[in-house]
């Protein structure tokens, strides 16, 4: 185990920002990815799939004595990487409009492919969560929230291995409650569609 110290846990803490992993966790994180990918699409023989097989098990063997818990590992706590250096989120690079909302590019890869060269509906679903998250933190600089719901309208199909538009923005703000919608495009064509409700937690409200 890693020997950072332990952190108290309870209530919702933001991620505390770190440069653990040095300058490679970028790399370490898109070879991940993409190991993923090859893990979807490979059709390799079987001698290759057995190599692979051992490889893969060396690697975890590799990291296995340093697992850290989540307020330990540098996942979701690099802040100079695209997602925190989160392994999990859908890659996305996103900013802030002038008229207040989050616009950026999304694109999925042959790891969220569903069939027939279509982006997984979970994979959006996950897109979503994290995108309307950002959302309501980065708009009201609220940290401590919880999804309450997650709608979302699969309006056409998504492909996968494409750049594709995202747009987010708060509809309205109820006391805790802070409703936001995006949208995933293709240009003008509307892919996507979920609305969403974030509750502002209460002092150590896990």
């Amino acid at each position: 185990m890693a020997t950072e110290t332990a952190h108290p846990g309870g209530g919702f803490n933001p991620p505390e920002p770190t440069d653990r992993g040095g300058p490679d966790y970028g790399r370490f994180i898109e070879a991940v990815r993409t190991l993923g990918d090859h893990a979807r699409s490979a059709d390799a023989p079987d001698e290759v799939i057995t190599e692979a097989a051992d490889l893969i098990e060396k690697v975890s063997a590799l990291l296995a004595p340093y697992e850290a818990d989540e307020w330990n590992s540098p996942s979701g706590r690099r802040l100079d990487l695209p997602n925190r250096g989160n392994v999990n989120n859908v890659p996305v690079h996103l900013e802030q409009t002038a008229d207040n909302r989050i616009a950026g590019t999304a694109r999925f890869r042959r790891f969220h492919l569903g069939r027939n060269g279509a982006v997984h509906g979970g994979s959006l679903a996950l897109l979503f969560d994290s995108l309307l998250g950002y959302t309501a933190a980065k708009l009201t600089g609220s940290m401590y929230q919880r999804t309450a719901y997650l709608h979302v309208n699969y309006r056409q199909i998504a492909p996968i291995e494409k750049e594709l538009q995202v747009q987010a923005g708060i509809n309205r703000i109820e006391g805790r409650k802070i409703y936001v919608e995006g949208r995933l495009l293709d240009g003008d064509d509307v892919l996507t569609e979920a609305e969403a409700l974030f509750v502002r937690l209460k002092p150590g409200q896990p």
